[in-house]
């Protein structure tokens, strides 16, 4: 008779096309990490741990596995530096999370950053006396680490291990208040309580530095977040029984999508594990696809390149490895799972590991080619629109009038309704006065023309990307639009090229406007953000190429960029002033609240477009469709997967302000200017969320009727007539070919 099982759910079959591989040096490590946890006074006496604890856990085993490649002192030193982590994450539990002391918690995570000098070498650098085990092992940790290390390096893992230790807090307010997080939510602060970039610095360490020039570039930060996520979200499927049933923990990916889709354990963790799936195909997709091409567009060196490469295959041995001690470590759920974990003959090397034939087969089948199949201009009908909560009232600003009939000439001068593309039909049917209005129902009539300007200027160069560089497939002439855009933008007095197009000749006036009286740095951030939206422009433009409907989480986050989110929020922050000191800006509740308002508008334009871009633009870059490519669902099930998703969004705005930004308050001890100014940035919020939902149940641009009067019926060899373009060789670039296109939000 076969014994039930007593776990909560069976473990899926796992996607994990990287073959483990043992480092040489597993005893040493082992033994040195022994020694060195009892110097600290991690094991006997510490309350926490014994030595059997240590041994059972077996870090220089994941260690060993995670860095097969590296000497025998530099295993050792990681090793440690596990050791570390894991005490910390034990040690923050039973002093700080058990007993709920979130004042406690503070005071001993404000303390660490202390042990983490940038320069060690310095004089006037002295460390404070270690109080306990998790004080003295990070100054001993840092003090050996550092000095291989750049200035580059060190300033990105100290914050990797700040973020680590200091989102603790949000786990235990979590506790405290029984609150569990929406998925968004929670992978985002996953990755920052999870560890996983943290670890990502150490696959540094042991392997190769990313050079300074690109480790803030998106393939490499996909390449980190994707890493990060699939290592969280498998330890959330080993973790769940000892986190969730013994632990009373909130924060896990399984728990977080059981109550979000109201479904099974079992359903949920097959549903993290797809998502972990999907998680590991687009580090695939980066690797391949975009890390080459960041190569070659920054210029690498050939020992600069070898680096990236290098830190890619530590990134892959790490999940592999990773995995392969999940597998074996008695700290987790792993009953059953480990007769799973190797191939049973057949073919080696890359494409096989530590899980069987058939499920890598399975993982490279349907469902990773399903996001290539999209038939695009598929019939859909008009969606239906939800109940969408808005419990804020909507102010319109009284000159609206006004600034609607000065918007139509500002886009005759810069040349917007010349280029095929728009014409006034076009821009009366989007009625971006009215979008401004809303956002910002105080504005002086100049600032609402500006505002209006600016959300013109948007949405004609993000319809402009698709329909042109897309339906040409001319990835390189939206690249060097890009940088054109750029030069646009005048830091500190560069000359700005004669703009050879609407969107330069729109771009180069608003920045003369808006940033005319900013200092450099200031003009620095706005820079910024203009520019991390045209670059997620030529995001959608690379996948329109390869008709690939993106990852979900990749999906959100660089739609927050196409949205304009960091230029709005840019925008908000540069008129506050000083009196809110930046790190408040940086802080994990207010990156929260903003990132919730902006999914929430974002999803709000995904709702309403959805007709007009999957049945009439052919595009590929809606939330809708999204989900219904990932689960495999129909597009009603879809929009209420959206519906909630954005439901949850808007409650966890309120959240924010209501229990995290007066803790923020206390912890900074921010003064009553400096709170009056972050109520009235909560305020702009609210307008600019009420306003974009107004925004869209007034316009014509999304309803049928309009979009059936105007179906552009694009011929892919058929150019747009207008300043800078040439015809194609037929001769058709002024065949009026654009009739119809409208503006995506």
């Amino acid at each position: 008779m076969t014994q039930q099982s007593s776990q909560p759910f069976q473990l899926p079959r796992f996607y994990m096309p990287y073959r483990a591989r043992l480092n040489p040096h597993l005893d040493e490590a082992r033994a040195h990490s022994a020694v060195w946890a009892r110097e600290m006074g991690m094991l006997e006496g510490s309350g926490i741990w014994e030595r059997s604890d240590l041994d059972a856990h077996d870090y220089g085993l994941l260690c060993a596995y995670t860095h097969p490649d590296c000497d025998g002192p530099a295993l050792s030193l990681i090793t440690d530096w596990y050791v570390w982590v894991f005490f910390f994450d034990d040690h923050f539990l039973d002093m700080y999370k058990r007993t709920n002391d979130r004042e406690g918690g503070k005071a001993h995570l404000d303390r660490l950053p202390l042990f983490m000098p940038m320069d060690l070498d310095d004089p006037d650098t002295e460390l404070p006396e270690p109080r306990n085990p998790v004080e003295a092992g990070l100054a001993d940790l840092w003090r050996r680490t550092v000095p291989a290390m750049s200035a580059d390096w060190r300033r990105r893992f100290a914050e990797s291990t700040e973020h680590l230790l200091n989102e603790s807090m949000w786990e235990l307010s979590n506790i405290n208040e029984g609150r569990i997080a929406n998925p968004v939510e929670y992978i985002e602060m996953r990755r920052k309580v999870g560890g996983a970039p943290w670890s990502a610095g150490l696959v540094e360490y042991a392997t190769a530095e990313v050079p300074a020039p690109v480790a803030g570039s998106r393939p490499l930060r996909v390449l980190m977040e994707t890493f990060a996520d699939a290592v969280h979200l498998r330890n959330d499927l080993f973790s769940y029984e000892r986190e969730v049933r013994d632990e009373g923990e909130l924060s896990n990916g399984v728990l977080v999508l059981e109550t979000f889709f109201d479904c099974t354990t079992q359903e949920a963790a097959d549903a993290v594990n797809d998502v972990l799936t999907s998680r590991l195909h687009q580090f695939e997709h980066t690797a391949f696809t975009e890390v080459p091409a960041l190569a070659v567009e920054k210029g690498l060196a050939p020992d600069q390149f070898a680096a990236v490469a290098a830190y890619a295959r530590g990134l892959q041995d790490w999940q592999s490895g990773g995995h392969e001690w999940h597998l074996r470590s008695s700290r987790y759920m792993n009953e059953g799972a480990v007769r799973d974990a190797s191939p049973p003959g057949g073919p080696t090397g890359i494409g096989t590991g530590s899980t069987a034939v058939r499920t890598l087969f399975d993982a490279l089948g349907a469902e990773r080619l399903r996001a290539y199949t999209h038939v695009p201009y598929q019939k859909v009908g008009p969606s239906p629109l939800p109940d969408l909560p808005m419990p804020f009232d909507l102010r319109l600003n009284p000159g609206l009038d006004g600034a609607r009939e000065r918007l139509v000439p500002w886009a005759q001068r810069t040349g917007i309704l010349a280029e095929g593309v728009w014409d006034e039909d076009r821009l009366a049917a989007a009625d971006l006065a009215l979008c401004a209005a809303g956002i910002d129902p105080d504005a002086t009539p100049e600032a609402l023309d500006l505002n209006a300007q600016w959300l013109a200027w948007g949405t004609y160069a993000d319809d402009y990307y698709p329909l042109v560089f897309g339906h040409r497939r001319d990835l390189a002439a939206a690249q060097r639009c890009t940088r054109r855009l750029s030069d646009c933008m005048p830091v500190e007095g560069e000359p700005v090229p004669a703009p050879a197009n609407a969107m330069e000749r729109g771009l180069a006036d608003l920045w003369l406007r808006t940033a005319g009286d900013m200092s450099p740095r200031q003009r620095r951030v706005l820079k910024a953000s203009v520019e991390v939206m045209t670059e997620a422009w030529v995001w959608e433009v690379a996948n329109q190429l390869q008709n690939r409907i993106p990852d979900p989480v990749d999906y959100l986050e660089m739609r927050r960029a196409t949205f304009g989110a960091d230029l709005t929020m840019s925008l908000c922050r540069l008129g506050h002033g000083p009196a809110v000191p930046p790190a408040v800006y940086r802080s994990g509740p207010v990156r929260s609240l903003e990132n919730a308002a902006v999914d929430y508008g974002m999803l709000v334009n995904d709702v309403f477009s959805y007709q007009k871009e999957i049945e009439y633009d052919g595009e590929i870059h809606n939330a809708i469709l999204v989900v219904q490519n990932f689960f495999g669902i129909d597009h009603p099930r879809a929009l209420r997967i959206v519906a909630d998703l954005l439901t949850q969004r808007m409650r966890q705005f309120e959240h924010v302000v209501s229990h995290e930004l007066p803790v923020l308050y206390e912890d900074f001890r921010m003064t009553g200017e400096a709170r009056a100014v972050m109520e009235g940035y909560v305020d702009e919020l609210r307008n600019w969320m009420a306003g974009i939902l107004n925004w869209h149940r007034k316009v014509a641009r999304y309803r049928e009727d309009h979009l059936a009067r105007r179906a552009h019926g694009f011929v892919p060899d058929r150019l747009p007539s207008g300043p800078g373009f040439r015809t194609s060789a037929s001769g058709m670039g002024a065949s009026g070919n654009f009739d119809g296109v409208t503006a995506v939000l």
